[in-house]
């Protein structure tokens, strides 16, 4: 049995309403959907971005998703969620603007990763009036390693694995997401690896962070449905050292649009059984309860 709790809409960047993807996620026979809109940025911080929730849709987004809720009861069981950026110095999915909401989950993710001392707007020379993300354009990978990090793709490592070991740290969060995003632009380990022993250590405190706060961690197929990597996140060797540490996992498409909603799920389940889980875990009921469904009856 299948879910996915990390979906994006039209009110974010997806393309799609939410009674769309409910349709799509009902006739693909998921058990359960909730839909996780990348989260409004702090007015203070005086950015927008074309791919966050804004401030003005908030309220009509979190009403769509309960009036769907109500109308797929007896057929779809519908969570509200927020997928909610990590920014060092500048917001948290533990701000208890996110917190207050009362959300049924909340996804932490890491796109965003600031040079040391450098403010949010910092790289508005060579990008214009944009968040520069990891999992942006190659291009842009290339400006935030160059311009951000002087070519030192150990110390941008570093940065990113520290950041999700604040999030993980600070707490706020239910699901950790795709927790090896950095990779992305590192096709054919052209940088680093996750074996890499630079790389390892951060892994093992990371896990310790999530462990310490009982955090899921999604095994999102977003990027293999997109084209763009031919893994989840995250890799077969992040998820040993996961499981050694007794995490949960739970699989998740990361999906902008509703033909996603399960996409590439066998490859996950095979990927999780091959670094030692023997099953992931789905959202059911109302409140949200978490149930383990074996890997082995998901893909023989």
């Amino acid at each position: 049995m299948y879910s996915c709790l990390h979906t994006h809409t039209s009110f974010c960047d997806g393309d799609g309403t939410v009674d769309d993807f409910c349709a799509a996620a009902h006739e693909k026979g998921l058990v359960s959907l909730g839909f996780s809109a990348h989260a409004p940025l702090p007015k203070e911080l005086g950015v927008t971005t074309n791919w966050h929730l804004s401030h003005d849709k908030l309220a009509a987004y979190m009403n769509e998703v309960r009036a769907a809720r109500e109308k797929w009861r007896d057929k779809l069981d519908i969570y509200l969620g927020l997928e909610v950026d990590f920014i060092q110095g500048y917001m948290s999915p533990a701000d208890m603007f996110y917190q207050d909401l009362k959300l049924d989950y909340i996804i932490g993710s890491v796109h965003c990763v600031l040079p040391p001392h450098a403010p949010l707007n910092w790289a508005r020379t060579w990008v214009g009036d944009k968040l520069l993300c990891i999992d942006g354009s190659a291009d842009e990978f290339i400006i935030l390693l160059e311009k951000g990090f002087n070519g030192n793709v150990d110390m941008l490592v570093e940065t990113y694995y520290k950041s999700l070991i604040s999030m993980c740290a600070a707490g706020g969060i239910t699901i950790l997401g795709h927790a090896d995003l950095i990779k992305k632009n590192n096709s054919g380990a052209r940088f680093f690896t996750n074996d890499d022993a630079r790389v390892v250590p951060l892994i093992h405190k990371l896990a310790a962070a999530i462990a310490a706060h009982n955090i899921i961690v999604e095994v999102n197929t977003g990027g293999m449905n997109r084209g763009k990597i031919d893994e989840p996140y995250p890799s077969q060797s992040m998820l040993k050292i996961l499981q050694t540490h007794d995490i949960p996992a739970m699989i998740n498409a990361d999906a902008h649009i509703c033909a996603h909603l399960d996409g590439n799920y066998e490859t996950a389940c095979r990927h999780l059984a091959s670094a030692g889980y023997t099953g992931h875990l789905i959202f059911t009921g109302a409140p949200p309860q978490r149930r383990l469904e074996p890997i082995g009856m998901c893909c023989g």
